[in-house]
């Protein structure tokens, strides 16, 4: 028998895999989360990525490896007690829509690859969730992680992220771009720091307008540097965590070695060794291009803060829903209009038993959203729609939930032919067709004229088919409704598909 009270994040990293399980408590702060077990594979995706952005054959077997491991520890786990998640390697990689079932396959649970500043949301609320609240009730803490393969830069309070920010540099990339063969020169540090520099000059402007009163590390780099700066004694007197001449010293250390297999230091695993240099070299353009001159470590993460947000969406305050309101507030959306298409689109929904709720809650969002393109321009709206969801920062929402969505709303009217062009399964197609009913009917803007109707799925002798039930007396009133289900009907029979309407 599964435990319901553990939840299971599994963070695929550009460096590291991580499997995270915790458990579930109540106490009187609420429902909090508790370390039960945790696995690393230092896997090294991103080193795997060729000139061409391509994740080579030996890079993809040690994730499918690691990826098995974790999948038997999971086993006794359910779909919704599990949420997996990739950053940045599976972000780029351009062959990874090929390798992308085989790791799904592999773990035995779906992969969900997030956007840079969902992953950033996603770290922040990890690293909230291991900290004290801050004492004054504005203050603000700038939290900083450094990756494999990016770096995320969030400004918070407390569990709030109000800014977020990811940039394309991490320590494996650094490494391998700057230190090759373990090379360790001062001129490397040189070019590898005044790189990063570069990359944080495009949003240092708006983090210092914004202020800090702490500053926090988290994840694999911001650890190692802390221990080994601590333990071999490099930070001034009575300092703790990550200080600017603590880096300095150990950056000379390292030029003094010469060579990466030459280095001794107290606290450096071997694990972390490969990608040390490119990490340190990241975080001292940070310190100077910020102007920081300490910072803390915290040990809450990106798999912390995905087991948050997992719980989070079985309570009231899933972040999706929270992102489907804030996106109607930005696009200007009708959210009368909306609010009636989507309870149509539930009505109609309610004669297909085969929905799973995830897919009734797709629905619903895509008919909520269905309109963002408006505030682009009237003429192929729902292309621009389509582009928004897939293309925006939209927290909460995997890319793929985003891509569902797109789709949907790029199908609610129109041709379907252009949905052809794509993988899409027999189970969106129930949602295709239940979001253009409910525009259908609603495209009157009126909520005088929604008439009752029922819809279920038949299987007809020429093949798949649906069964869709309206009074007849509403059809005779309304020659315009009955015009366009007719040719809704025919849009259908074009794929194969027969959708019946029955005058009662």
């Amino acid at each position: 028998m599964p435990n319901r009270n553990l939840l299971a994040a599994v963070d695929l990293g550009s460096n590291s895999f991580r499997l995270f399980i915790g458990r579930l408590e109540e106490t009187a702060n609420g429902i909090q989360i508790y370390p039960v077990d945790s696995l690393k594979e230092p896997v090294r995706l991103a080193s795997g990525l060729d000139a061409d952005k391509k994740l080579n054959p030996a890079a993809q077997l040690r994730a499918v490896h690691a990826l098995q491991r974790f999948g038997e520890r999971l086993r006794a786990f359910q779909p919704e007690q599990v949420r997996a998640v990739a950053t940045n390697t599976f972000r780029v990689a351009k062959n990874m829509a090929d390798f992308l079932p085989t790791a799904e396959a592999a773990l035995g649970f779906p992969i969900e690859v997030i956007a840079g500043r969902e992953e950033a949301r996603l770290i922040y609320l990890g690293v909230a969730h291991s900290l004290p609240l801050l004492p004054i009730a504005q203050a603000q803490r700038l939290v900083i992680d450094i990756g494999g393969g990016s770096t995320e830069f969030i400004i918070g309070s407390n569990y709030e992220p109000r800014l977020t920010e990811s940039l394309l540099m991490g320590c494996v990339s650094y490494t391998m771009r700057f230190f090759p063969e373990g090379a360790l020169t001062k001129e490397a540090f040189k070019q590898a720091e005044l790189a990063a520099r570069k990359e944080v000059e495009t949003l240092a402007d708006n983090y210092m307008a914004a202020g800090w009163q702490e500053v926090i590390g988290s994840s694999g780099t911001a650890k190692a540097l802390a221990e080994i700066l601590e333990l071999n004694q490099f930070n001034p007197p009575n300092t703790t965590g990550i200080t600017r001449r603590g880096l300095e010293k150990l950056r000379d250390h390292l030029v003094r070695a010469g060579q990466l297999q030459l280095v001794r230091l107290e606290g450096l695993k071997a694990d972390r060794m490969p990608v040390m240099p490119g990490g340190l070299a990241i975080m001292l353009g940070i310190f100077a291009e910020l102007d920081l001159q300490n910072m803390d470590y915290a040990e809450g993460a990106l798999r912390l803060g995905v087991l948050y947000d997992l719980l989070g969406r079985d309570q009231p305050h899933d972040m999706r829903e929270l992102t489907v309101k804030q996106f109607m507030r930005r696009y200007a959306v009708d959210e009368r209009h909306a609010l009636a298409v989507a309870g149509m689109v539930d009505r109609l929904a309610a004669g297909l038993p085969m929905l799973t709720l995830y897919q009734r809650h797709l629905l619903h969002w895509a008919a909520l959203l269905h309109e963002v393109g408006l505030s682009i321009a009237h003429a192929s709206y729902h292309k621009h729609s389509a582009y928004v969801l897939a293309n925006a920062d939209m927290p909460g929402f995997a890319k793929r939930e985003q891509q569902h969505l797109a789709t949907l709303v790029l199908g609610h009217v129109g041709k379907l032919a252009k949905l052809t062009r794509g993988e899409i399964s027999r189970a969106d197609w129930h949602l295709v067709l239940l979001l253009r009913l409910g525009f259908l009917f609603c495209r009157r803007r009126s909520l005088d004229s929604l008439p009752e109707v029922s819809l279920e799925e038949r299987a007809a002798k020429a093949g798949p088919g649906y069964l869709l039930r309206i009074d007849k007396q509403y059809l005779q009133r309304h020659p315009l409704t009955d015009f366009s289900l007719a040719q809704e009907a025919s849009e259908w029979l074009k794929l194969g598909v027969q959708l019946q309407i029955k005058g009662i």
